[in-house]
């Protein structure tokens, strides 16, 4: 299994627009562009507020395990443009292929529109910690390692939102407000899946035999950022429930951020903690 270690140096940039906050690292993961609960709307606003000089896409950034064509939109389009600007701009642009986009994984060494492709990076931060970078569905229980569950649970999930989906268009035409009950039952599974699954423990354990700092990943649609377990564990979330990503400043310092870029409430505890919230907020 290769590591991808990051150049020496990166491009220089162009200028960026005032609106947009710079730092020097994003993670980003599971987007899920195609799918049913996609919510590329969201992401799009995120990334015209934010930039970074490397962009990690942290794997499932499409889903390929459903029927992608209905669902696209112009929307999905702006997404993808708008990572390839970044590239033009001179970003350096990371892919760590997940099982919902393993599509990218037979490609692993190529680059896909100046995007490179790789199995898992090496990412060392500006305070020289090092970081594993990896989408982490390797590291999932055995029972949800299955293909076959794993495919039935996404085919359920994306049953669910479709329906809440349409009853929401329909409340939207009657100037009705949104009904979140159907959408606040998956996120409850969600967490029940996740319960006592461990993952945590299997990912930090990896990330120090093999001599990091720390690890980040994502596939568990549970933003996080901690060293309960010795090492750093940072989970960049997901944009289909949560909106959240992870970003490094100039310092090397991590934080976790909603698509409004604001800090969630939780933070690592010591050098990794960020407690000032006016160098994150985006209005």
């Amino acid at each position: 299994m290769s590591i991808h270690t990051q150049p020496e140096a990166h491009q220089i940039l162009s200028p960026l627009p005032e609106q947009r906050r710079r730092y020097r690292s994003l993670f980003l993961s599971d987007l899920h562009l195609g799918a049913n609960g996609c919510r590329a709307d969201r992401f799009l606003q995120f990334l015209n507020r934010h930039d970074a000089e490397v962009i990690y896409l942290v794997g499932d950034i499409f889903d390929n395990w459903q029927p992608i064509s209905p669902k696209w939109s112009p929307t999905h389009d702006a997404v993808i443009q708008t990572l390839l600007a970044r590239v033009r701009e001179g970003v350096r642009i990371v892919y760590v292929p997940g099982n919902h986009d393993d599509f990218f994984r037979r490609h692993y060494g190529t680059y896909f529109g100046a995007i490179e492709v790789v199995e898992q990076a090496a990412h060392v931060a500006a305070d020289g910690q090092r970081y594993l970078v990896v989408h982490g569905d390797h590291w999932d229980a055995k029972l949800f390692q299955a293909r076959w569950l794993s495919k039935f649970g996404a085919w359920a999930d994306s049953l669910v939102r479709g329906l809440n989906n349409a009853i929401n268009r329909v409340r939207r035409k009657l100037e009705l407000e949104e009904a979140r009950m159907i959408e606040a039952a998956l996120v409850q599974v969600n967490a029940l899946l996740r319960y006592r699954n461990r993952f945590e423990e299997r990912l930090t354990d990896v990330a120090r035999q093999l001599g990091f700092d720390g690890v980040i990943c994502g596939h568990f649609h549970k933003a996080d950022l901690h060293d309960d377990y010795g090492v750093i564990y940072a989970n960049c979330g997901d944009w289909v429930e949560n909106f959240t990503a992870l970003a490094e400043d100039a310092c090397g310092r991590l934080r976790l951020l909603t698509w409004e870029g604001k800090p969630l409430a939780q933070a690592a505890p010591g050098p990794v903690a960020v407690l000032d919230d006016a160098a994150s907020v985006v209005a």
